[in-house]
């Protein structure tokens, strides 16, 4: 008789399709178990669905009661029994066992038992955590939100894009990158690519090149930030999603975030509606409902000119922010974004036109000669979610930026030629895709969406 899975079970289950199972083989992995003298239950789990199965077990059957009974949580076990209703129970359904065989026997000093373990414990072993049921629903949402970004852009017809890891562009003008090199001395004219190469922070100017060839295009890939920072939302290793689309303005591209964030949530919670219930319930108290509102809602657009009035005005009607310091030029912190979608919009909002010396070289400049069009979407409970502009496609424009900031434009040459050689105008943005998990499952550090997180100090795994 072939496997089984628990996914398998409760589809059936929920399907009314239970005349379909009768005898059963399963094999995962015990969560809990207890004895009670006479009588067994194991909550099982095989990694394919949120909730457990009971197995129960006694002693009229064919198996040794007394060794069953010291199975230790964590143990892998191959199991075969009945499956039978149980209606006045908590639990639907249970598998009575006939037959059970241990795979995997698991050692007195597993770190994870039946109580509530912190974070911070958790983060210390994080090759077991996935095997918690808080990081069960995590991770499995992570992968369900990567399999949403892919079906959003390819129903498009977008073309996704591989673009570089090892590159020698600086996309943000941060210069914090980490450094690709064969050499122990400094001397990159003699290294590999006979120039200093970094892991990339963005694929974004590699996205705009296939964008004046495909029009609609997108990068889903990791990115790196050689950034000294060890706040709740900074990691050096993380994924960005970063569509280009030619032929697309300001107004078009804000029109693609929205479309894009209300089709991730609604993924979400279609393909996990167990995990989102599990974490509304035990992590975030109301994500579903705020999730809902946002998914709703119309997002509003908001000049940036007029947010900095907004936060003045705050201020003098006695609300108490850490940066009191309003002035226009500069770059808001989270809980000024939070005021601004929270409070004054209560809801999705768009600030747009950013002064130019808080945005990147890239971004188009406005008439005034002072803003671009940039584009932040800010969402409650975390601020900004998504960053996106409409790109300068005028080569004099550019060029001029370029050498206000300093950037080699003889190491950009071929971007700028994108400009020379049937340029038009076109738009896009980014989403860091761990500060999406986030905003979707209520974790509070990106430590926690990332399955081994890459931070200063810290790659034991």
């Amino acid at each position: 008789m072939k496997n089984i899975s628990v996914r398998e079970i409760y589809e059936l289950y929920n399907e009314k399709q239970t005349s379909e199972l009768d005898f059963v083989n399963l094999q995962g992995w015990i969560k809990t178990n207890r004895d009670n003298g006479s009588i067994g239950f194991i909550d099982f789990n095989d990694g394919t669905y949120f909730k457990n199965i009971q197995l129960v077990y006694d002693n009229n059957g064919s198996i040794d009661y007394e060794k069953v009974a010291k199975y230790s949580n964590g143990s892998a076990i191959g199991v075969a029994g009945k499956f039978v209703l149980t209606p006045n129970s908590k639990q639907p359904f249970e598998i009575v066992v006939e037959d059970i065989v241990l795979e995997g026997d698991c050692d007195n000093d597993y770190p994870l038992q039946k109580k509530r373990h912190s974070f911070e414990f958790l983060r210390e072993i994080s090759h077991l955590r996935a095997r918690t049921n808080t990081f069960r629903a995590v991770f499995r949402i992570r992968s369900v939100l990567a399999m949403a970004i892919h079906e959003f852009f390819q129903s498009q017809n977008f073309i996704y894009v591989h673009s570089p890891i090892i590159t020698g562009n600086d996309a943000e003008g941060a210069g914090e990158e980490f450094t690709v090199t064969t050499r122990k001395d400094a001397q990159y004219d003699k290294d590999f690519f006979g120039k200093k190469a970094s892991l990339t922070v963005s694929g974004q100017l590699n996205a705009e090149a296939f964008a004046l060839a495909f029009r609609d295009v997108y990068t889903f890939g990791p990115t790196f930030r050689a950034e000294n920072s060890n706040t709740v939302r900074h990691a050096s290793e993380f994924w960005m999603i970063e569509p280009e689309v030619a032929f697309a303005d300001l107004e078009d591209n804000m029109n693609l975030i929205e479309s894009l964030i209300k089709y991730c949530i609604e993924y979400t919670f279609y393909h996990c509606p167990e995990e989102m219930k599990f974490l509304d319930e035990r992590i975030d108290k109301g994500l579903i409902a705020r999730l809902e509102k946002v998914e709703k809602s119309e997002f509003a657009r908001m000049e940036y000119s007029e947010a900095i009035e907004k936060l003045k005005e705050a201020i003098k009607n006695g609300v108490e922010f850490e940066n009191k310091d309003i002035v226009w030029g500069m770059d808001l912190q989270s809980e000024h974004e939070r005021y601004i979608c929270e409070k004054v919009i209560d809801g999705p909002v768009f600030l747009i036109n950013y002064p130019k010396d808080i945005k990147a070289f890239y971004m188009r400049q406005n008439d005034d000669g002072k803003t671009v069009a940039a584009c932040d979407l800010l969402v409650p409970f975390v601020g900004e979610l998504v960053g996106g502009s409409q790109r300068e496609e005028r080569y004099d424009y550019l060029v001029k930026r370029m050498d206000e900031m300093n950037i080699n434009k003889e190491d950009m040459q071929w971007y700028l030629d994108l400009r020379r050689y049937g340029g038009c105008y076109h738009s896009g943005f980014g989403v860091g895709f761990e500060r999406l998990i986030m905003y979707l499952t209520g974790m509070q550090n990106i430590r926690d969406v990332l399955p081994f997180p890459r931070t200063p100090k810290n790659m034991k795994y």
